[in-house]
Formats: C-alpha cells, sequence, structure tokens
C-alpha cells in the first residue's frame, strides 16, 4: 500500500514524524492539495471509521501532517474516501498513553494495521525508538479492529474501548 502525506510543515520539523519517514522513503511527502494524490484520507472529522472494508477503495493511504487537535474540518480538503481512526493510544514521548493523540506516524501505522498491513505498519515505526510500543499498547484494539467487517463494527468496538477508559 501507498502512504502519502500532506505536509503543513506547522509543528518542528526535528520532531516530524512524517519528515523522518520521508527521509527513509517510507512515504511521500506532498506540500500542496494539488499534489496529494486520491486515496483513502484518515481524517478525524470523517463520519465513518475505518475499517478492513475500506481496504478495497483503494492502495493509497493519505495523511494530513499537523495537529488534529487544532484542525479545522477544512483543512482536511483532500480528494478521496475520508475516515476517522477508531480509539488508539500514542506511544510516542510527548502524549504517551493518550487517546487520539497520535503523530502522524502512528496515526498511518495504526490505518494499515487496521487495513490488514501490519508488517508494513511495523516497517513505518521501525524508525522511532517508541514504535514498537505503539503496537504493543495498541495491539489488542488494533487486531479486533482489523477483525472487523465494517465501520459498524469498528465503531462498536470503540465504545468498548471508550467506556473502560471513562471508568
Amino acid at each position: 500500500m501507498e502512504v502519502h502525506v500532506r505536509y503543513v510543515g506547522d509543528d518542528d520539523p526535528d520532531k516530524c514524524t512524517a519528515r523522518r519517514l520521508a527521509q527513509f522513503d517510507e512515504v511521500t511527502l506532498h506540500r500542496s492539495d494539488r499534489a496529494t494524490p486520491w486515496g483513502l484520507v484518515l481524517d478525524p472529522h470523517a463520519e465513518r471509521a475505518l475499517s478492513p472494508a475500506d481496504a478495497d477503495e483503494t492502495d493509497r493511504l493519505v495523511a494530513l501532517d499537523c495537529s488534529w487537535a487544532s484542525a479545522d474540518p477544512e483543512s482536511f480538503d483532500l480528494s478521496g474516501v475520508h475516515r476517522a481512526l477508531p480509539f488508539l493510544v500514542a506511544a510516542n514521548p510527548v502524549n504517551y498513553g493518550r487517546p487520539f493523540r497520535l503523530t502522524t506516524a502512528e496515526a498511518l501505522a495504526g490505518g494499515l494495521a487496521i487495513l490488514g498491513h501490519r508488517d508494513r505498519a511495523g516497517e513505518l515505526l521501525d524508525r522511532f525508538k517508541w514504535g514498537e510500543t505503539f503496537l504493543e499498547l495498541n495491539d489488542e484494539p488494533l487486531r479486533r479492529y482489523a477483525d472487523c467487517a465494517d465501520s459498524s463494527e469498528v465503531v462498536a468496538v470503540q465504545a468498548e474501548y471508550l467506556a473502560d477508559a471513562e471508568q
């Protein structure tokens, strides 16, 4: 599966996981919306959750490299099928243990694992000291999401994790 990133450049270049992945030819960076190819877009504002059923849509996974916490829906105006990542916990040093606070590398790896490309997810994360920790922290949910038939099943599994997180 091809992995593409629309690079906004609004973060510290030394800490940017997308730039690091591009340095190792693990992803292709695009600096404009027009250059970013059509694909399966990871979008926290999407109405449907990413599921294995989406693997039939395209062979491209696309992420926007910016702070998702502050990005408005217009920021994700990229061509493609938009899907939200389900509940996952960050392993990066800045947001360790915090749900939904993923780096671009973690988001891409989570998406790849859900789509059935767990080995490729591991390859991306091999570039980071904390990469293996992300897969370990999220092993059960990633495996459960990857076993779902569609978005509604992913949302049902996610609801279990959110209920546990609230307790």
